[in-house]
């Protein structure tokens, strides 16, 4: 509504009447015609006080808004804004309902109105609480909805129904078709401007519904299909429901919605869309308040890679986070133009590599698995067919490209289908989520398949057949070799012979020398007088953060952007060189292996590595990937801040290793107790808290939890500690069997479940 909007004459007089009546003072959760709202007054909801209702003014602002906030948090934070578009300004702003039409209404010290809520319909069908003819009221509720009741005690008006840029529990995001609402989330023009900006969060409901991010006319994120457990674009959900949340998603004639609950009332949670001011710029972000740090954790956000941007390989590629270059086609499917796709922009997508054979019935479906499907805008939704059924229409259909299924909580064979024409955008997998995506090709690309399977499998077997042979050949060496040495030993082919005062050695005629050894003043004058509690005062906070970048920028380089993604699998302080300028190097590259392009990860029997720094996957059951890499990096920052090992047992804490140390104490909110004593307090606060937070994220125990390495730089990079995700328990933080075993305390060789671990002592 337009500032100089003129109210109807008996709402004016009602208002009139208001602004001349003494204000109102103690905590109420109420006003009615003749107790406004004014000033400094608020509403406090009376169950528990979780949500108060008055006027601010933005930090940097002269401007007065009427909005939500929670009563109880020291920091706050607000959820709903009613005259966004239209600001009081200066003081002086009053809240007041009428008398006749049950209207809220803000205005200013002048009496002109900014807002009222008869520019948005009122709830309809809504029930009400009690009848009667008592007066209009508007009431601020527990869980932040402020209702409009007329004299029947029915539901006039409702915040819910109008969220602006947050969705509280039990708030609804998408279409009330009943209604005609449409409940989207709009962005803050900016932390100090609650205008809406041009980012909006939707319901697209054409095809099979869907979450939209829109920043104007473009898509910039894109949730998936509700599957009839979560959205396909977000495959962690499934994780928030051991917290206590639960998920409500309603697709009938009525609605086409999306919400969600939580069952611990003492969770104060909330998803809100942001405009600016995060590491993944434009994004829907899950916070939950944490008591212990008296702060808010971002622990979600999305677009969380950039394979979360809207179709960054065009129609019919795929993207995959964990592959260099991330975008590939889908087999039986080229590239449109080669030559940007050679500069790794994939945006034109593919084509295919042979027509379809739709009149002769001789194509045939390939299988693409844990996948986030495409664009469903221009999808067909068949929920009383099979699976089998979908597979049968689409063949007889010429424009179908493709069939997944449309409800894995319904019974096997009656789940439905979603069928799609043309091309197939805005795909992309996940390491160990998604669904099956069945897509179409001709029978002449589904036999060069075949017959590219069986290559594999005749040269995996021929793989094994060398490698055995090569097993073989090499043990028999080893014992030959050492049969040899025995006897050379036996027969003295060789001796140590003293050394001179220079460190060197007597030689006799054997063929075989000994590893020179050298005495400690050799060493000694060799480093310039190397000691371990003097030279590490050199390595000031600026340095440390230098090395942890220097670091981060290697591993992204060997992960990435190098010709072949290499898996370096034995990151470790001594693994690090620093030049003249500190800079560091990553080295000692014995260990690494190189992954092909399809490559995510890899299963060894036989797990190299230094115990502390290993990954708990690689470790137990010899899966290594780039997350093991990133565990590793995490355990370098956590020991660079800290200037401790990883691998001591911190038995005065009562935690078992420096990761589950760290975060105990990063919870507690007291992680600036970890910084190295020998930097004598000077250090970036913020800084170190970020660095913690990044080596955190980069040791949880689940990989799929960690961040990639462009995501640790950008994180890094960003001045914003705040909106970093909250760590989940590190990996090893729970294992005390295994670390008070006293195998695990020295170097060991040996055989769990027929693989061998091979564990080498840190240096």
């Amino acid at each position: 509504m337009a500032p100089n909007h003129r109210l109807p004459l008996r709402l004016a007089a009602d208002l009139l009447i208001l602004l001349l009546l003494p204000a109102d003072s103690g905590a109420r959760d109420t006003i009615s015609p003749g107790q406004p709202l004014r000033g400094n007054d608020t509403l406090v909801s009376s169950a528990s006080g979780t949500f108060a209702l008055g006027f601010f003014s933005p930090p940097g602002s002269n401007n007065t808004y009427l909005g939500i906030w929670y009563a109880k948090l020291p920091v706050r934070t607000v959820v709903w804004v009613a005259n966004r578009a239209n600001p009081v300004r200066g003081t002086g702003a009053t809240l007041s309902v009428s008398s006749s039409a049950c209207e809220l209404a803000v205005a200013g010290a002048n009496g002109t109105v900014v807002w009222s809520s008869s520019s948005s319909p009122p709830a309809t069908g809504a029930a009400a609480d009690g009848g009667g003819d008592g007066p209009c009221t508007a009431r601020i509720h527990d869980d932040g909805n402020l209702v409009v009741r007329d004299q029947g005690g029915r539901v006039a008006w409702q915040g819910f129904d109008h969220p602006t840029d947050t969705l509280l529990p039990g708030m609804r995001l998408g279409v009330d078709f009943a209604s005609g609402k449409n409940l989207t989330l709009t962005a803050w023009a900016s932390p100090s401007d609650p205008s809406p900006s041009p980012v909006v969060a939707a319901m697209e409901t054409s095809g099979d519904p869907e979450v939209i991010v829109w920043n104007g006319d473009a898509k910039v994120w894109r949730s998936g299909p509700w599957d009839g457990v979560q959205f396909t674009g977000v495959p962690d959900t499934v994780t928030y429901k051991s917290l206590g949340f639960t998920f409500r998603f309603v697709n009938n004639k009525q609605e086409a919605t999306y919400s969600f609950q939580v069952r611990d009332a003492s969770i104060v949670t909330r998803l809100a869309l942001n405009s600016s001011s995060t590491a993944s710029g434009l994004a829907l972000q899950r916070w939950t308040w944490l008591d212990a740090a008296r702060a808010w954790s971002l622990y979600w956000y999305a677009p969380k890679d950039q394979c979360d941007a809207v179709s960054p390989c065009g129609a019919n590629g795929v993207c995959d986070p964990n592959a260099v270059p991330p975008c590939s086609c889908l087999r039986g499917f080229t590239p449109r133009s080669p030559a940007t796709w050679a500069l790794r922009d994939g945006r034109d997508g593919c084509v295919r590599a042979t027509p379809l054979g739709c009149a002769k019935r001789t194509d045939g479906f390939a299988v693409l698995t844990h996948a986030k499907v495409p664009d469903t805008a221009r999808a067909v939704v068949d929920y009383g067919s099979s699976l089998a059924q979908c597979r049968e229409r689409c063949l007889s259909s010429c424009s179908c490209t493709a069939y997944a299924s449309a409800n894995l909580t319904g019974e096997p064979g009656h789940r439905g289908c979603v069928i799609w024409t043309g091309g197939l955008d805005d795909l992309r997998v996940y390491p160990g989520y998604g669904q099956d995506l069945y897509f179409r090709l001709a029978a002449a690309d589904l036999v060069s398949v075949s017959k590219s399977k069986k290559k594999v499998n005749t040269v995996v077997a021929i793989i094994v057949s060398i490698t055995v042979l090569a097993i073989l050949l090499a043990v028999a060496g080893f014992f030959i070799w050492r049969a040899k040495k025995t006897k050379s030993r036996k027969q003295g082919a060789w001796r140590a012979g003293p050394r001179s005062k220079e460190g060197s050695e007597e030689k006799d005629n054997g063929d075989d020398l000994e590893l020179p050894v050298y005495d400690y003043e050799t060493i000694a004058k060799a480093t310039e007088g190397f000691s371990n509690t003097t030279k590490s005062k050199l390595l000031d906070w600026q340095t440390r953060y230098h090395i942890i970048e220097g670091i981060a920028r290697g591993l992204l380089y060997l992960h990435q952007d190098s010709r072949y993604r290499i898996i370096h699998r034995d990151l470790k302080t001594s693994n690090i060189l620093l030049d003249k300028e500190m800079t560091p190097k990553i080295s000692d590259f014995g260990m690494a292996r190189m992954f092909g392009n399809e490559d995510a990860e890899i299963n060894t029997l036989r797990v190299v590595g230094t115990y502390g720094y290993m990954a708990p996957e690689y470790a137990m059951d010899g899966v290594f990937s780039v997350k093991s890499d990133v565990f590793s990096f995490g355990v370098l920052v956590l020991e660079i801040v800290t200037g401790k090992r990883n691998r001591g047992v911190y038995s005065y804490s009562g935690h078992l290793n420096l990761l589950a140390y760290a975060w105990s104490l990063l919870n507690e909110g007291n992680g600036l107790d970890l910084v190295d004593e020998n930097l004598n307090g000077s250090f970036d606060p913020d800084e170190v808290l970020k660095c913690l937070k990044v080596g955190l994220l980069c040791v949880q125990e689940n990989p799929d939890d960690r961040p990639v390495m462009s995501q640790v730089l950008m994180m890094l990079a960003s001045n914003d500690t705040a909106s970093l995700p909250t760590p989940g328990q590190p990996g090893f933080a729970a294992r005390r069997a295994a670390a008070e075993d006293t195998s695990w305390s020295k170097p060991d060789c040996s055989v769990v479940d027929s693989m061998t671990i091979t564990m080498v002592e840190g240096r």
